[in-house]
Parts: structure tokens; sequence; C-alpha cells
């Protein structure tokens, strides 16, 4: 169990779609819309892993060309997500939110979120720690993302609230916009791996 929070930690705190549009949103429109956000990005994560879980998701993904399609289009948007960061030159390369937030774009972002179903995917289909039974497992799983998650995706909008208020030097600023970007591409790598060897999209 302990192997599986350590490495739950390291998928959720790395940068993704999530967690760069809640401090984009703590950036622009501070805590109160923030905090609304993550209730509905939360309850998208869940609803991804309950797919993964379920078997729903993979049954969805075996459709012939459709797996194919969202791999392509899922690592299309990484590396433009990636390249957005890179470039976004002084400036601290958050995801700019255009308009307030609300619970519904939290749980339509994580329905269309490549990281999550990767995340989701090995989550739940690796690290066995209850062989006697699947449903004590999965639901120990759950448990255990969310005590993670939630105070994971917290800090990082607070990162972005405090960002709006700091005048970070040039160089700093560049140096958060390559680490973004690096992390990005990282997920890229991982989640087209796992596309390639398992019965769903890359994340």
């Amino acid at each position: 169990m302990l192997s599986f929070a350590l490495s739950l930690f390291m998928m959720i705190v790395t940068p993704g779609p999530g967690v760069l549009t809640t401090a984009g949103i703590g950036s622009g429109f501070g805590w109160r819309a923030g905090l609304r956000f993550l209730i509905g990005l939360n309850l998208g994560t869940n609803l991804t892993m309950l797919m993964v879980a379920t078997g729903l998701t993979a049954a969805v993904f075996s459709i012939p060309g459709l797996r194919t399609a969202l791999l392509i289009a899922s690592v299309a948007y990484f590396i433009y997500l990636a390249t957005k960061i890179a470039f976004a030159g002084a400036k601290i390369g958050f995801i700019a939110a255009q308009r307030a937030p609300t619970i519904r774009d939290g749980i339509l972002l994580q329905m269309i979120n490549p990281k999550a179903y990767a995340v989701g995917s090995l989550l739940i289909t690796g690290f066995a720690f209850y062989p006697d039974s699947f449903v004590i497992e999965v639901a120990w799983k759950f448990v255990l993302m969310n005590l993670v998650w939630i105070p994971v995706h917290i800090l990082w909008l607070g990162a972005g609230v405090t960002v709006r208020r700091m005048e970070l030097p040039t160089g700093t600023q560049r140096f958060i916009n390559y680490v973004m970007a690096a992390s990005l591409i990282v997920v890229v790598v991982v989640a087209a791996i796992t596309a390639s060897d398992a019965s769903l999209p890359a994340g």
C-alpha cells in the first residue's frame, strides 16, 4: 500500500491539464472560483477512475480506430500545451482562464483529460495489495487517491493565487516554464507507452 501511495503522489503532483488549469484559475479569479472548479475537477477525477474500474473505458476504447485517434489527439494536445508553456516568455506558464469556472467545467475537463485516464488505469490495474477482494482494494484506492488529490490541488490553487502577487526574476519565470513543459512531455511519453501496452488510450 505504501508503494501505491508514493506512486499516487508522484502521478498526481506532476503538472498536467488539471493542476495547471487550477493554478491558472487561482491566478485569474482567486480562491472562491478556484475551489468551485476543484469540486467539479474532483468529481470528474472520481468518474474517470470509476469508468476504468468498471471496464467501461476499456469497452468504449475497444472500438476499432478510436483508441488510435484519441492517442494522436491526446499527444497533440500535450505537445501544444507544453509548447505554450515553454514559450510563454517571462510569464509563468499557467493556463490562462478567460472566465470564472464552474463545477461543470471541472467535470468536463477531467472527462477529456488524457492524464486522468492514464493515472486511473495505472492505479486501478496496478499495485495490487488486497488480492482477496477487488472491490475492497478499489475502494481503498479511491480513498487514498482523494486523500492525496485534494491537498495537492489546493496547493496548486494556492500557488496560482500567490504567483499573482509576485514579481519573479525573468530567469526564474522562464525556468519554471521549462520545468512545467518538460514535465508535460514526460507525461506524453508515459501515456504513449501505456496506450501501446493497454486497452486504454494515452491517458
